[in-house]
């Protein structure tokens, strides 16, 4: 980067090689919240909005171990009328389930919290979640507007805009929800050939950031399998094992296409030199980095 040039963290990680297996957060619980205003840079946090409500939502997400994030539809924003609201669930048995609602006061929100102790319903469609959250990162604005553009072109009634996932430098973030499925380091042609992949059944390796229903090494295993053998669904490969040694993890991975297959994969775990990983501050930090060893068939 030249001197005087402005610093974009994705275009660093993209110069630097950096992975993006193993870097999805772990999770299985979304709290969606519609507000087409600007976005504070905190999020759900930063809303101006009755201070005992916003503590009984946080809290209950909280107990619920879920994510709150607020969205919107691309493009021009009407700040006026009610508002949607969800709570998407994957939940330990690998059902998705939903539960939506809408709100125009913000004692209306409290619904939130019943939801989060209701199943929900089973087979609604997926939510496409792309972060935009330009207060927080401008990446995530230079290179999540874009991708929501043309995505939401494709599937108007799937495509949000989102607040702050995690992974800056991996913009444009893209997540399908309930189902878990984290892909980075996206543009607006590879979105829409990453997304149209994943409504058809077909996971691809080469923009998973990974799976939120596994942990970090758990996702790396799994990318590398896939990046191995090809594009499969969701749940062709299931973990079977982990065990971790003195400096490494022993995945287990079976199934596959032909669901016979049975995987040892190993995966290490380093430390990167102190970089600058985000646009917003010029404070340099380590990132944690899970690095397959091997990909053996047993």
């Amino acid at each position: 980067m030249t001197e005087g040039a402005r610093f974009f963290c994705a275009d660093a990680a993209r110069a630097r090689g950096d992975a993006l297996g193993g870097t999805a957060p772990y999770g299985r619980v979304w709290v969606l919240i519609e507000y087409r205003r600007g976005w504070p840079v905190n999020g759900f946090d930063g809303l101006d909005l009755d201070p005992e409500i916003k503590a009984l939502v946080f809290s209950a997400a909280q107990a619920s171990r879920a994510r709150v994030l607020l969205v919107r539809r691309p493009g021009r924003r009407r700040p006026d009328g009610s508002g949607r609201w969800a709570v998407l669930r994957h939940d330990d048995a690998g059902a998705l389930r939903q539960q939506w609602g809408s709100w125009r006061l913000d004692q209306d929100l409290a619904q939130i919290m019943n939801a989060l102790q209701s199943p929900g319903e089973r087979d609604g469609p997926p939510v496409v979640l792309v972060c935009a959250h330009g207060l927080h990162d401008a990446c995530c604005a230079v290179r999540g507007r874009p991708v929501a553009r043309v995505l939401s072109e494709r599937w108007p009634d799937l495509v949000w805009e989102c607040t702050h996932v995690g992974g800056d430098r991996f913009a444009a973030n893209v997540i399908v929800v309930p189902d878990g499925v984290y892909y980075g380091g996206l543009d607006a042609a590879s979105s829409l050939t990453v997304v149209e992949e994943h409504l058809a059944g077909r996971i691809r390796a080469d923009h998973l950031r990974g799976f939120t229903t596994l942990y970090p090494p758990q996702q790396a295993a799994v990318v590398a399998v896939l990046k191995r053998f090809g594009p499969a669904g969701q749940h062709d490969y299931t973990v079977v094992g982990t065990v971790r040694g003195e400096d490494a993890w022993n995945v287990k991975v079976s199934g596959g296409p032909s669901h016979g297959r049975a995987l040892d994969v190993v995966v290490r775990a380093r430390r990167t030199p102190q970089l600058r990983l985000t646009c917003r501050g010029p404070e340099e930090s380590s990132a944690l980095v899970y690095e397959v060893v091997s990909v053996r068939e047993g």
